[in-house]
Parts: structure tokens; C-alpha cells; sequence
């Protein structure tokens, strides 16, 4: 069982920048790949980044070079840091944890980025 919370969602105007965090907890020994998602309206919900527990990094198209991932396994956080945001990265954003013995979402935060 792992909890997971996210923080740092907000309005931003486009080409501002934010940083997301996750802190995870519990059964937080089961988790091996930490990641983002997003889901916008009416959307289905997509991969944004995702980090192994080695520091293997993977992001979408279209984030790359503008969306960073990091992890702090001593605090058992991770963290996505957002820059030259536009309009079209406005959603809810999900953190989520992968592992042997568990698939766990957080309960998302609003992104919101004006034009």
C-alpha cells in the first residue's frame, strides 16, 4: 500500500515555470518507477516522465527539453519541473508509483497555463 501525494500545481502564464512534487508513503520499499501523467479535459490521461529507482529518465515528445524529472529517494519524493509552459500543457496532473507488489495514483494536481 503506498500513498501518494502532489503539490505545486497552480495558474502560471505561458512561458512561466513550476515545480511539481510527490511524496510517497507506506510500502514505499515495493516502489521501483516513479512517474508523471497528465489528463485534460475530455482527454485521455498520457505519460509525461517517468524515473527508475537506477535514475533512468523517459519523457513524451512533447515535453522534452522543457519538463525535467528528478527523485529523492531519501526523502522518497519525486519532482517535475516545468519550463516555457504553454497553454496546451494545461491538466490535472497525476503522480504514480510502480513496483512488484503495487500501482499506486495520487489524487492529481491542476496545472493551469494562460495564453
Amino acid at each position: 500500500q503506498v500513498q501518494l501525494v502532489e503539490s505545486g500545481g497552480g495558474l502560471v502564464q505561458a512561458g512561466g515555470s513550476l515545480r511539481l512534487s510527490c511524496a510517497a508513503s507506506g510500502s514505499i520499499f515495493s516502489i521501483n518507477t516513479m512517474g508523471w501523467y497528465r489528463q485534460a479535459p475530455g482527454q485521455q490521461r498520457e505519460l509525461v516522465a517517468t524515473i527508475t529507482g537506477r535514475g533512468s529518465t523517459n519523457y513524451a515528445y512533447s515535453v522534452k527539453g522543457r519538463f525535467t524529472i528528478s527523485r529523492d529517494n531519501a526523502k522518497n519524493t519525486v519532482y517535475l519541473q516545468m519550463n516555457s509552459l504553454k497553454p496546451e500543457d494545461t491538466a490535472v496532473y497525476y503522480c504514480a508509483a510502480e513496483g512488484p507488489f503495487i500501482s499506486s495514483w495520487g489524487q492529481g494536481t491542476q496545472v493551469t497555463v494562460s495564453s
